[in-house]
């Protein structure tokens, strides 16, 4: 029109004709519209996308093609009802599409831990355009149209596939149209130039993840913001589950501490016997150390996990945490800072020979966790001493066993000689009975040894037996056995007195 010297093209094309529509550069006729209505439309409804561009003539403009998207009744209409938008001027997305990747991202967000998942995307945010532009691998990048339908398939996985009929149809109908704007975008190409390619160029129109960019624009501040809701959420939740767990692992410790703290004082009674020290060391420390070492390690690290935003299933359980040296080893480390140093040096003390030294170290990690544990004074050794002799004398009153009965018949003298909770290991049980020597008098001491010297026989009987039918190492277990259950009675007197009850 500027050639031809025409000032107001515009008005002079509304003059000339009557249904044509105005838009940046260009000048179309209303069945343009008609045509580019019934494309979108069709995007829409089937949750897809698609790019005006792809389907109008090369000569169109992203500004033309957003004029005209605004004219489109369907368009309209659905900006309206928000089922759809528009993106880049050029690209309609129903609102069906954005939804579908919008859940596929989160469902695969599930996989990680929302603390990585926010500061990945906040700290990040390039990232997750690159993640975003790598979902298409498979995009012809040669190709100038770009079809909404097919390219949304290559972008995200949440879109069903239709029926062959239904992609058949819009299909064919775009092909058509776009048959028939071909020829009439060479003829307006050839007029234009080269200075029209160039512009498009520049545009980014050739390049077919310029859709995932601004998808990715679009969908991260969303993205980002339900992460820190759901983050939010966990956080306040986990906030309830730590202090529950603290107060809980608080009752833990108040007695099986308490408990161990009495258990070291026996050990004070074999200072000047090394070897029967260090046996009772180290069935200390993996008996009952391990068992609150364990508890202890076990909740820090839940704790742990609670306050740095993950999920932590419940755990209904009350037995007693047993771990491995190496799963020990690991939760340690999995700590923060001090923590995890402090419960190192636990870990190596609990491998280590001296009861002494894993108190110190237990102490320390659980005063740094927040932990308070009580000290055992005379009331509180008293009360716990007066607890175990009755539990004791329980367990001797009921047993039936012979050789279980032993150890807990020397433990009851323990308390009544030295007002001590000793715990001795098989092995260590003899040594424990001649530290009584002075304690007992001469036929309750025999008793004693007797019975003691019946068990080993009997376990070693036992331990060498190989079980065939022809074994004549049966007897003689049976015989010994039947002889150290004669003498229980005998042994539970020396605890509970002729007016206990006994069993033979």
């Amino acid at each position: 029109m500027q050639k031809l010297g025409i000032s107001q093209a515009v008005q002079f094309l509304q003059s000339r004709y009557p249904d044509g529509k105005p838009l940046s550069a260009v000048f179309i006729h209303s069945s343009m519209i008609e045509m580019l209505d019934s494309t979108t439309e069709d995007a829409i409804e089937q949750n897809s996308w698609i790019d005006s561009l792809s389907v109008l003539p090369a000569s169109f403009t992203s500004q033309d093609a957003n004029k005209i998207l605004l004219l489109c009744p369907s368009v309209q209409s659905a900006l309206k009802a928000e089922k759809a938008l528009i993106l880049a001027e050029s690209y309609v997305i129903s609102s069906g599409f954005i939804k579908g990747v919008y859940d596929q991202i989160e469902k695969e967000a599930e996989a990680f831990s929302i603390q990585a998942s926010t500061a990945s995307l906040i700290d990040h945010p390039s990232k997750s355009s690159e993640s975003q532009e790598s979902i298409p691998a498979n995009t012809d990048k040669g190709s100038k149209k770009k079809k909404g339908k097919s390219a949304s398939m290559k972008t995200a996985t949440v879109e069903t596939v239709p029926d062959d009929e239904e992609e058949a149809r819009p299909k064919s109908k775009r092909n058509q149209k776009k048959g028939r704007d071909s020829s009439s975008s060479q003829k307006l190409d050839a007029k234009a130039g080269g200075k029209k390619e160039s512009v498009k160029a520049q545009e980014g129109m050739e390049n077919p993840d310029s859709i995932l960019k601004h998808l990715a624009d679009l969908m991260r501040p969303m993205l980002i913001n339900s992460l820190k809701e759901r983050r939010k959420k966990i956080f306040t939740e986990n906030a309830d589950r730590m202090k529950r767990l603290m107060d809980d692992l608080q009752k833990k410790l108040d007695e099986s501490f308490l408990n161990m703290q009495l258990y070291e004082k026996a050990l004070e009674l074999f200072e000047d016997d090394q070897s029967t020290s260090a046996v009772l060391h180290r069935h200390l420390l993996r008996t009952t150390a391990a068992t609150i070492a364990d508890t202890l390690l076990h909740d820090l690290d839940i704790h742990n996990k609670l306050k740095n935003g993950i999920e932590v299933g419940d755990s209904k359980a009350q037995d007693p945490v047993l771990l491995e040296s190496s799963e020990r080893m690991a939760l340690a480390k999995n700590l923060n800072g001090s923590l995890s140093r402090k419960a190192l040096a636990l870990v190596e003390a609990l491998e280590g020979k001296r009861v002494d030294a894993f108190m110190t170290t237990f102490r320390d990690l659980a005063e740094e966790s927040g932990l308070v544990l009580k000290k055992l004074d005379k009331k509180l050794e008293r009360t716990l001493l007066h607890a175990y002799r009755k539990d004791l004398i329980s367990q001797v009153s009921t047993e039936s066993d012979p050789v279980a009965l032993l150890a807990k018949v020397v433990s009851l003298l323990y308390i009544k000689a030295h007002n001590k909770a000793l715990q001795a290991p098989g092995r260590a049980i003899a040594a424990a009975i001649s530290h009584l020597k002075d304690k007992l008098d001469e036929s309750a001491y025999k008793t004693l040894t007797d019975y003691q010297t019946a068990t080993v026989t009997l376990l070693a009987l036992m331990s060498a037996s190989t079980g065939e039918e022809h074994d004549c190492s049966a007897d003689r277990i049976l015989s010994k056995r039947e002889l150290l259950e004669s003498q229980m009675p005998v042994l539970r007197s020396l605890v509970l007195g002729d007016s206990q009850p006994q069993q033979s």
